[in-house]
């Protein structure tokens, strides 16, 4: 059986490739949101048309970017969620929460400078790890039994 495994939060980092490069021989199947920060962006204002007013130019690409997002995470065995330093992930946050009423086993990927300020997403996962490398060791555990 092929896991499903929707990779979700910032997009500025490798933490994705790191994952997957890890994951490498394990029968897990990777997706997740448009990574491209621009693409995802303007999306909505590049299909439907533009707008003048920068809430519904945003209000159209988060849509669009909902239809990709809730089917992955819908469909995925394990969501996980990572939170960068960089830039506050609201749209993170949210994944974190829909997968969690969906009832997703989560596993939260962020840093122990955000321990306090998400320790009620932290509450809902059932791992929360601080690198790449432990989300591929709770995988393979997970699928393969192994440390």
């Amino acid at each position: 059986m092929t896991w499903k495994v929707y990779l979700s939060g910032e997009i500025h980092t490798d933490w994705r490739d790191r994952i997957v490069t890890g994951a490498l021989g394990l029968d897990v199947n990777f997706t997740g949101p448009v990574t491209d920060h621009a693409a995802s962006d303007d999306c909505g204002v590049e299909i439907l048309g533009a707008e003048p007013d920068k809430f519904w130019h945003d209000h159209k690409g988060a849509k669009i970017n909902a239809i990709r997002t809730r089917k992955g995470i819908a469909d995925a065995d394990i969501v996980v969620v990572r939170f960068g330093d960089q830039y506050k992930q609201w749209n993170a946050a949210f994944d974190a929460g829909y997968a969690a009423a969906l009832g997703k086993s989560l596993i939260i990927l962020h840093g122990p400078d955000h321990q306090h300020a998400l320790k009620e997403v932290d509450a809902a996962a059932l791992a929360v790890a601080q690198t790449p490398e432990q989300v591929v060791r709770i995988l393979r555990y997970v699928l393969e039994g192994q440390l």
